[in-house]
Parts: C-alpha cells; structure tokens; sequence
C-alpha cells in the first residue's frame, strides 16, 4: 500500500487550497468584461452589523474606471445563471442587490440586519464591462484586498468565519481535547498490548494507525481555523494535509474491513478453524480489498479536485461525491451480506457476538456519512456542512471504539489467541465478561 500512499499524497499537493474570507488580488477590466463581471468570492453573512472592507491601492485608477463591487443574493445569482442567455450585460449587473463604488482607497459597508442567514456572491465591474467594440488604450489592473467580516459574540464585526463554519473551531478544540485524555488514560497498556504480538497485532496496528490520523486531521484542521480565525486566510497547506491525512484513515479501515471479512469468508473453505476470528489474509481476499480501495481512492481525489472550496466531509453536490456514497452503501451491503453468511454459519454464540459487535462497527463507519447527508436535507443549507461534519467524525470515532473494545475485550482475545491481561484497555465491564466464561 506504499505506493498508493505516496501517489495519493503527490495527487493532494495539487489541490487548490481554500478560499479565505481575506481576498487580495487584481481588479481586471479584461476579466470582467470577458465574464459580464469578476468574480471575487462569497460569504454567508448572519445577524446585524457585518461588515465588507475593501482597500484599493489606484484609486485614480479606479475612479477613472468607474470601478464598483457589485452583490447578489444567492437566489438572484442563481437565477442569473440559469437565465443567462436572455440577459443582457447591464440587466445582468442592474439585478445585484447592492454596489459599492471605488471612490476612495479604503471602504466599509455594513450590511443590514439579517433575519436569517444569507449567501452573498461579489462581482467586481467597471464602465468596460458591458462596452460593446474594442477598447482603446491599454487597461491598468488595480491590486485590491476585500475583507469579510461577521458579529462576534459581543456584535463587533470581527469574525472571518462564514455562517456555515460557525463552531467547527470549538468543536475541534473540543475533540482535541477528548484525544488527549484517551491518549493520557490509554496509550501505555494499548502500547504493552500492541507489541504482544498475537493473531490480533495487524488488526490492532491498523486501528490504532489510523485513529492517530483522524487525530492529526483533527489538530491540522484546528491550527488552520484558529489562523483563519485571525486572518480569514488561514493555513490552507494544513487544510490539505488534514484532507490527506483523513482520506488514508478512510482507505486504511476499508482495507482492513474488507480484508478481515473476505478473510474469514474465503478461510472457512479452506482450512480449520483452529483460530477463525485472525485476519486471515488471501490472494483473493487482498485483491478484493484493494479494488475497493482503490475505488475509493480514486473518488476521493476526484470530489477534492471538483470542489473549489476544499472543505472536509463535502455535502457532496458533485458527481464524485455522489458516486462515494453509492461506493460506501454498496460496500456496506456487501459486507451485509458477507457477515450474514457468516453468522447463520456459526453455532457457537460467542462467536456470533463476536461477528455481530463486528458488523456494528462495520456499518457505522460506512453508513454514517450516506445517512448524515440525506438526514441534513432538512437543514437550511448553511447547516449541513457542520452536521455532517460532527456527524460524520462522531459516528467514525464510535465505530473506532466498538473495534477495539470487540479485539481488545479479555473474554474475545482470550477466546481467539489464549491471552489474557487486566491491563487491556476498554475491557467489558465484570458482569458482561460473567456471561461469557460461566
């Protein structure tokens, strides 16, 4: 899997970085006028008093251009687009909503009280943009820096954080933290556990690897928007490893999932079942599991290339992220119907319980983003993004937990490889351990 590896992490160099709410850049009369407008960016603006600061650095220039920021809405710039070709380029620009003219080298126009969140879209035009014939002259592009803000708590607009990113920094702080303690209370025995060794050492190794990934996605997501929170720019070479670092979690547990059931499918057939629950690897098995990932890998580097905003846990609106849920719900039925094989097999009840926990924690890390996504259509869209999000890493980090404490439990590693310690971590409580060894 090295290899796959380092093609994937070559792949995510060249992913656009995110777009911050700090825009700096030019102004061009050509650009505009190509487009019947340049467009800079857009925000999600909520409450009262927020803020568009805007510097210009000519403003000779500007003035002699007759420069203006124009606005739309997001259902008036949608309807724009799809009606574009009845339009004319001034019907075009005279639908915005609101223009703010360059006049002077700094600007600032607070928007009106909001009774909802609200999109806005921002165009830069001039006299040029809808002159029809050649331009005489040669056109001087003006450098800018725009600004965006939101009301903090206190209503003093100073936030950089649009509407649809509203507590994701509190919320990876938050998890953050709680990776923090689990590691303080379990990393030694986990640690002691690991180098056992053991039919259960790959399974382990592969949780625990891709655990601290979601931990360093966490943490690079935080450092970014903790800059971001200052700048509205960020660390957008941190928004991508967090990206990177949370597509090899995924490619991770798909490979041991899938190679675990396929495993045990395939191992039933061909020899005794001396020790039936250890990842039993095959050549079909393996060759199973790796179309799976690579699949999977390939999706996923197809949505971060269509997605110009570069988020994590995309909404999926694109094509590819469509396909990754298809991918992730069929994987989860195939794995249905893998463990319901298995399980109607299997006579003895301890390892039904084995199979059934293991089903669990299968379908919750597939399903959760499929469901998720579907469950948030009833949510305005500046909501979506954050409960998928949480969602999303809540129900993985859950679906982490079960795994381990399924091949971490005294009773079940006692069952498969004959160990047994009270230093395992996240070991069954005393009276569900009773049950199995009375």
């Amino acid at each position: 899997m090295h290899p796959m590896l380092l093609v994937l992490y070559a792949c995510i160099s060249f992913v656009p970085s995110a777009n911050g709410k700090t825009v700096s850049g030019l102004f061009r009369s050509e650009t505009a006028r190509e487009n019947i407008g340049q467009y800079i960016t857009k925000f999600l603006f909520h409450g009262e008093n927020g803020l568009i600061y805007c510097r210009v650095e000519d403003v000779q220039t500007a003035i002699e251009k007759e420069a203006r920021l124009i606005l739309f809405r997001e259902q008036s710039w949608l309807n724009l687009l799809e009606g574009y070709d009845n339009l004319s380029c001034l019907e075009h620009l005279t639908n915005a909503q609101i223009s703010i003219t360059l006049t002077e080298e700094e600007h600032n126009h607070t928007m009106s009280q909001l009774q909802f969140p609200q999109t806005w879209y921002l165009m830069y035009v001039d006299r040029y943009t809808c002159q029809e014939g050649d331009i005489t002259g040669v056109l001087k592009d003006t450098a800018f820096e725009i600004k965006m803000f939101n009301p903090d708590s206190a209503g003093n607009p100073l936030d950089h954080f649009s509407a649809e990113e509203a507590g994701l920094h509190d919320f990876y702080f938050l998890l953050i933290l709680a990776y923090f303690v689990a590691t303080c209370i379990y990393a030694q025995p986990l640690w002691q556990t690991i180098r056992k060794g053991g039919p259960m050492h790959t399974v382990l190794k592969v949780l625990t690897i891709a655990l601290l990934l979601q931990a360093a996605s966490a943490f690079l997501n935080y450092a970014h928007m903790a800059r971001y929170s200052r700048d509205g720019i960020g660390a957008p070479l941190m928004g991508s490893l967090a990206e990177f670092c949370d597509m090899v979690s995924q490619i991770q547990m798909l490979y041991m999932l899938l190679s675990l059931c396929m495993g045990w499918t395939i191992g039933r057939s061909r020899k005794s079942q001396s020790k039936p629950l250890q990842w039993d690897t095959s050549p079909a098995s393996t060759a199973i599991a790796l179309s799976g990932v690579i699949t999977q890998g390939a999706l996923l580097l197809w949505e971060q290339f269509e997605d110009a905003e570069h988020h994590s846990y995309h909404t999926h609106g694109s094509m590819a992220g469509l396909f990754l849920i298809v991918l992730r719900i069929t994987i989860a039925l195939f794995l249905a119907s893998i463990l319901y094989q298995i399980i109607t097999a299997e006579r003895s009840t301890l390892k039904r319980d084995f199979y059934l926990s293991f089903a669990k924690g299968c379908f919750l890390w597939f399903l959760a983003h499929p469901a998720l996504v579907v469950f948030s259509v009833v949510f305005s869209d500046y909501r979506r993004e954050k409960i998928i999000t949480i969602g999303v890493i809540l129900c993985q980090s859950i679906s982490v937990v079960i795994l381990y404490r399924l091949f971490l439990s005294r009773s079940l590693y006692w069952e498969v490889s004959s160990l047994s310690s009270v230093t395992l971590p996240l070991t069954m409580s005393s009276g569900h351990r009773g049950r199995y060894y009375s």
